[in-house]
Parts: structure tokens; C-alpha cells; sequence
């Protein structure tokens, strides 16, 4: 579906949920966690702060997930040392984009919206259950875990030079940062304290339409949803 541009003041977006479910989550408009990526250039501040507008125009409230610490896992997968590597990441998620981003939004709705990173995330009992949870079955469940490591062999292979495919070594180093990401992609509802949640990112790898079509030995929470959510094509 794609939205209107209501009063004028927010952007025009194409909103594609990935199952019935997520559509129904979408349409209680309780809450919206939006992915930024401290790696990926389509998140400027102005796309952050668009995005934000538009939320918060449709939803009670908006989080925005920030996964700054585990960034340091992919650096690892690229060949940079353990220290480089937490240089790196923290260099990354220094960017105008993801430091400002998320203080403005805040100070513009502070009652509605926060930003969610590691050190907010850590500490949160849901999550770590999830987390840990995660971790076991990606120890323990053969269809899973080549289920995360395809999305992760799908990331890394972004970020090598053009015709080169990440190898076993890689993959295992970078899955931890997806491993990361699932519990928000399974239960926000459960770490944010809401009914509903839909996870908003403008482009989901193909494992997380396998996750929410059911195709999984895992499956989301009743009340979590995921839509593609990305500023519409004009004609």
C-alpha cells in the first residue's frame, strides 16, 4: 500500500507488509522500530528525519534500532583485527547521520520515540532472552542456521570487491551481527512493552520473507510485523 501525503508536511511512502499478519500489525499502528544501518548511505540524516516525520504521523510510537556495537563483527569478517575492528564500528556509527539523527528525533517527540542500541538493548531481559535463544538455535538447528548464514553471505558479499564470494571463515565471524538484529525481527513487542510492532527497512534479505512466511523453525510473535518501507516512485 502506499500512503498519502496527509497534511503535506511528511513524505510519500510505499509501505509493503510480508504476510497478512504484518498487515494487520501495520494497521493497529501501535508501534514502528525502524532498522538504520550505521553502514549503509541511504540513511541520511534527512532520510532519518523523514522517515521519523512520517512514523510518527501514523504510529503511537516509533524506536529506532541502531545495531552499533555488533557492527564490529562484519568489520571482523573483512579481515580487520578485533581492536580495528571496535575502531571501526565506533567510527561508523559516529557518522552525522546516526549521532544526530536519533537526538533530534527525540528532543522533537520525547515522549513517543527513542533510540535503541546495544547498551539499550543489553540490559533488556526480552531481548537477551531472545538473543540467547537465538544463539542455541543456530548451535543446534541445521535449517536455520543456513538460513542465517544466506543472509549474512548475502551482506558480506555487498561490501567485497566486485566477483569475490565471503568464505566459510567470514560467514561465521559476520552471522554473529545478524544473530544480533533477530530478536527485533521476532519479538519487539516483547522488548519495547507494546501489543503490536512492525519493523520498518527499506530492503529485508530474502530469509526474513522465509521468517515471516512461516517457512522457518522459528516464527515471529503474534503481535510482530515487518514492512518494507521506502519513499515512493513518483511517476
Amino acid at each position: 500500500m502506499t500512503t498519502d501525503q496527509g497534511d503535506g508536511s511528511t513524505a510519500v511512502m510505499a509501505v509493503t507488509p510480508l504476510s497478512g499478519r504484518c498487515a494487520e500489525v501495520v494497521e493497529r499502528a501501535e508501534h514502528a522500530c525502524f532498522g538504520i544501518s550505521p553502514f549503509n548511505s541511504y540513511f541520511s540524516t534527512a532520510r532519518i528525519r523523514e522517515l521519523a516525520a512520517w512514523g510518527l504521523d501514523r504510529f503511537e510510537r516509533v524506536d529506532f534500532f541502531v545495531p552499533d556495537a555488533p557492527s564490529a563483527f562484519t568489520f571482523e569478517a573483512l579481515g580487520y583485527a578485533p581492536a580495528m575492528a571496535a575502531w571501526k564500528r565506533a567510527d561508523r556509527a559516529s557518522t552525522p547521520a546516526t549521532r544526530s539523527s536519533p537526538r533530534w528525533v527525540r528532543s522533537a517527540w520525547p515522549t513517543r520515540t527513542s533510540a535503541l542500541g546495544w547498551a539499550e538493548l543489553e540490559g533488556n531481559a526480552a531481548f537477551g532472552r531472545l538473543h540467547a535463544s537465538g544463539l542455541r538455535r543456530y548451535a543446534d538447528d541445521q535449517g536455520f542456521r543456513d538460513a542465517c548464514r544466506e543472509a549474512t553471505g548475502w551482506v558480506l558479499a555487498e561490501k567485497l570487491p566486485a566477483g569475490q564470494v565471503p568464505d566459510e571463515e567470514q560467514v561465521e565471524h559476520a552471522v554473529r551481527y545478524f544473530l544480533a538484529e533477530l530478536p527485533l525481527f521476532l519479538d519487539t513487542p516483547a522488548i519495547v512493552g507494546a501489543g503490536t510492532s512492525v519493523f520498518c527497512y527499506h530492503q529485508p534479505p530474502a530469509v526474513l520473507r522465509r521468517l515471516y512466511g512461516g517457512e522457518l523453525t522459528w516464527r515471529p510473535a503474534a503481535g510482530q510485523g515487518f514492512a518494507v518501507v521506502a519513499p515512493a516512485v513518483r511517476d
